[in-house]
């Protein structure tokens, strides 16, 4: 069995395949294409968000995909800017319309403050507001599942005090040189899985001569074996690329970091994200 037949089941029953295509900064026109080519090669887990710009050519990506639409996990995030009952439950309805798509596998507050303001004020209202229209649509059954994103435990625990359903998952940056233990730790105890976003970091750990040598130890390239490190870690993978040659290489990760190489990368602390450090999740707040 491969990575790409594999799925984790959320606390709601629901199942989501292990591996994922990640679609930020792939442009609207060329995104269709990508999510085709992914399905083509075997992946059934697609990932994308308000903010990116392409629901639409993901919408129409599976909808013209080569596989039925209930045999692929489809994900979107409701835009970090909205913490507001009415705003949310119309962003919800606008993604299924820009998507044109009858229901979504999984929906996520994309941050638990607006982008402006990451990691600062107090917006433990409107992350109830939103969640509770999330809960809403996943009772309609317009959503499959809901859960979070860049949330941490007091982020969470703020949402778990007021809410009905337990969000069923956490997307987070994870990567060799960035484990957050504690925060993994604490999501499994409440039955949370998280997905691991930029699970390749950003181009910096190429370079690190400690994780080129483990690589060449296991046969694998430095982004098969950070990409299998995630999925060890127990989380949902996603890897973001628009090249077909990159997304068979990314699910070509069925062989077994070893205990006391789980142990290094675990330890492993490298946060060089390059020119992406502009963007709040990298900019080490």
């Amino acid at each position: 069995m491969t990575i790409l037949n594999e799925t984790r089941t959320l606390a709601g029953g629901v199942e989501i395949p292990t591996l994922g295509l990640g679609t930020w900064f792939i442009d609207d026109d060329k995104v269709a294409d990508a999510v085709r080519a992914a399905v083509e090669i075997g992946y059934r887990n697609i990932d994308t968000a308000q903010a990116y710009g392409n629901e639409r050519g993901v919408g129409e990506g599976v909808r013209t995909a080569s596989v039925p639409r209930e045999e692929l996990f489809v994900s979107t995030k409701l835009a970090a800017e909205i913490k507001d009952y009415d705003q949310a439950v119309a962003a919800i309805d606008e993604s299924l319309r820009t998507m044109g798509l009858d229901y979504i596998d999984l929906m996520l507050i994309h941050a638990p403050q607006p982008w402006q303001d990451f990691r600062g004020g107090d917006y433990a209202d409107g992350n109830r507001q939103a969640w509770r229209a999330l809960e809403e649509a996943h009772r309609a059954g317009k959503l499959r599942a809901i859960g979070v994103s860049n949330f941490l435990q007091e982020d969470l625990e703020n949402l778990l005090a007021g809410s009905t359903v337990v969000p069923h998952a956490n997307q987070l940056l994870v990567h060799a040189g960035n484990t957050p233990s504690a925060l993994l730790e604490y999501c499994d105890s409440k039955g949370i899985v998280v997905e691991a976003y930029s699970p390749i970091a950003h181009g910096q750990i190429l370079d690190n001569a400690d994780v080129v040598a483990m690589a060449e130890r296991y046969g694998v390239t430095v982004p098969q074996l950070c990409i299998r490190y995630t999925i060890q870690l127990g989380t949902v993978s996603l890897p973001k690329t628009a090249n077909p040659d990159h997304m068979r290489s990314n699910a070509q990760v069925d062989f077994v970091i070893s205990d006391e190489d789980m142990a290094v990368l675990k330890d492993l602390h490298d946060q060089d994200y390059g020119e992406a450090s502009a963007f709040p999740v990298y900019s080490g707040k």
